[in-house]
């Protein structure tokens, strides 16, 4: 399957305009660093967690690098959502020198 992908460059208008992202990373991870407003459900909890994942409008998902997100966005695509990869991850996110959230909240 082809997964879409995005940008960080293009996802950040993305976010300021409202559009839903959606991390797969572990907890640990999201709290070292992450991008303001996403919503965490990590990977391994995506199959029992799946009705909190909007299944209107497009979701961008990222992970630290790419790797997991697109696996969740297979999986979310076979679902019908219309899951969008972020290349790159967080790490691509945190070199563009754009703001990142840490910490539990």
């Amino acid at each position: 399957m082809e997964l879409p992908e995005i940008s960080v460059d293009e996802l950040a208008p993305e976010l300021a305009s409202g559009a839903m992202l959606l991390d797969v990373r572990e907890v640990e991870e999201w709290q070292d660093g992450r991008v303001p407003g996403g919503k965490l459900i990590p990977l391994g909890e995506i199959v029992e967690r799946l009705n909190e994942i909007p299944s209107n409008g497009r979701l961008y998902v990222i992970c630290k690098s790419g790797g997991r997100s697109a696996d969740a966005c297979e999986f979310l695509r076979m679902r019908d959502i219309d899951a969008v990869n972020v290349a790159g991850g967080t790490l691509a996110w945190i070199e563009s020198g754009r703001e990142v959230d840490s910490g539990s909240e």
